[in-house]
Parts: C-alpha cells; sequence; structure tokens
C-alpha cells in the first residue's frame, strides 16, 4: 500500500467522490422502494358534493378505499364533536382542514381551534390569499407577518398553521419565486403545503426542487397527477418524477402525511380516489 502524499488534485477529486456518494446515497436507497412509513389521507373537496347529501356515508365510502385519514375544507354547518363522531364510525383520522386566513385571524380565531381539537387535528392550512397579494412584495410581507402571528398564536394549542400552494404561487417577484419568498419570510413553524399537480403547471419548477430547497417545511403535502399529454393522468401515468418527489419529501421534506387529490370533471370521485391510492401505492411497492 503506497504512503505517498495525495496531490491537491487528486485530494480534491475524493473529496468530490466522496461528497457525491453521501448526497446519492439516500436518492439510491429511496428509488429501490425503501420509501418511510408514511399515513395517506385525501382532500375531502374531491368528495364536497357527496359530502353535502351524506357525511357518515361519504366518510365510510372513503375509509373503505383504504386511506388513513382525510383532509377537510368544509364543517357543512356541523359541529367538531359530530364530525369527530362521524371520522371515528369510519375510522378515519383527520391530518388538516383548509381555512382562510381571516378563521384564523381575531375572534374566529377561538371557534377555529376549538373546531379542530374536537377532530384531533394539528394542521391548519390555509388555502388561498387574494389575487393581489401574489403580485406585491409589500402585501406578501404583511401576509407573511401575519401568518407568522397566527403560527405563535397556535403554539399554545399544539397546533402549526400552513399554507397550500396554487399556480400562482409561482409568479416571480424580484426574480425569485413568489413561494420562495414567501418561505423566506415565515418561520420555520410555518407548513409549505405544496400541492405537486399546482406547482407543476408553470414552466421550470419540479415539486422535488422546491421540497430541496424548502428543505423541512413539505409536513404535509397534496399528491396530485400532472401531465400535458393526457390532463386526466392518474398517478404513474402522468409526467411527474415520482420517486424524485418522494425521495426529497422523505429526506429533507419533513413529510408526515401525504394527501391523495384529484378532482377531475365528469370522473365519479370515490372510484379515482380508490384507483390512484393503488396506483401511489404501487409506485412505492
Amino acid at each position: 500500500m503506497s504512503c505517498e502524499p495525495m496531490t491537491r488534485r487528486e485530494a480534491v477529486m475524493r473529496c468530490g467522490a466522496a461528497a457525491a456518494a453521501v448526497l446519492l446515497a439516500p436518492v439510491t436507497r429511496a428509488r429501490a422502494g425503501a420509501w418511510k412509513e408514511i399515513p395517506i389521507g385525501t382532500q375531502l373537496w374531491c368528495v364536497r358534493m357527496q359530502l353535502a347529501k351524506d357525511i357518515p356515508g361519504t366518510l365510510k365510502a372513503v375509509g373503505a378505499l383504504g386511506y388513513q385519514a382525510v383532509e377537510l375544507e368544509n364543517a357543512f354547518s356541523r359541529s367538531g364533536p359530530e364530525w369527530k363522531g362521524y371520522l371515528e364510525a369510519a375510522n378515519l383520522k383527520a391530518c388538516g382542514f383548509h381555512h382562510r386566513l381571516s378563521e384564523l385571524q381575531g375572534d374566529q380565531l377561538a371557534a377555529t381551534v376549538e373546531f379542530n381539537q374536537a377532530i384531533g387535528n394539528r394542521n391548519l392550512i390555509i388555502r388561498s390569499l387574494a389575487p393581489e397579494v401574489y403580485t406585491s412584495a409589500d402585501l406578501l410581507k404583511k401576509t407573511a407577518d401575519e401568518v407568522n402571528e397566527v403560527a405563535e398564536r397556535l403554539k399554545p394549542h399544539e397546533m402549526r398553521v400552513g399554507y397550500h400552494n396554487h399556480t400562482s404561487d409561482f409568479n416571480r417577484i424580484d426574480g425569485e419565486y413568489w413561494w420562495n419568498r414567501f418561505a423566506d419570510q415565515t418561520s420555520a413553524d410555518v407548513i409549505l403545503q405544496l400541492d405537486t399537480g399546482n406547482a407543476s403547471e408553470m414552466e421550470g419548477v419540479t415539486p422535488q426542487s422546491l421540497i430541496e430547497r424548502n428543505a423541512g417545511r413539505t409536513v404535509t403535502m397534496h399528491v396530485k397527477p400532472f401531465s400535458k399529454k393526457d390532463p386526466n393522468a392518474y398517478l404513474g401515468a402522468d409526467e411527474l418524477d415520482w420517486p424524485a418527489i418522494m425521495t426529497a419529501a422523505e429526506t429533507v421534506g419533513g413529510i408526515e402525511w401525504y394527501i391523495i387529490e384529484y378532482e377531475k370533471e365528469g370522473v365519479p370521485p370515490l372510484e379515482s380516489l380508490g384507483a390512484n391510492l393503488d396506483l401511489f401505492k404501487k409506485l412505492r411497492s
């Protein structure tokens, strides 16, 4: 074995190779199928029409598909304890609730907290913001400050505030995506709920790069297919790199819940939710 000292070039090359091996190792393991045990839920927006007619029956049908949890977006004028009973009867947990920002502020916050405590949910996700917020650096800063305040007010209740993206989140302000600027101006306690389908509608954006850029913030993620060739494609038949997305989510993203969403007009929602759940499980097998 030679004991000759390495040249500077050899040392750099060896260090570079070692660093690359460390960075690539998690990706290789994940692509081989060594996924974490992350529970899977669905967003109830997909079955909102069915819920408007029959909440208990619809939830039981969702549970029968194999989902472990649901994310609410409407209480349909029912109380928290009523929803708790519906969820328990369907053997489902609550993994989130899509709220308006106003429901997390002022006098409305107490009622919002009370409802979510009743159903056992700690992830309070802002569904969207006013259109003008996505084009103004000043309004972005003001909104981020407001969300940070909500995050602090929720801490005593062991709850978290989050934000769900749409395509408008990828407008550029001073050369940077609105989504990334929002991430930089909100605390690490604020969940960045990435919607993979919405995020992919803009050129030059990939879900995995956004997850990696904002490490630790993708606590919940909307698993939504995206395809230009076939807008109705199901998971796995679309154009997203699911192994790369899941690898990013499970190595640096901080993922706690995958939330499948599929809402195409003319497609029976329960049928499509069942099919996409089966396909997502296959992608993870």
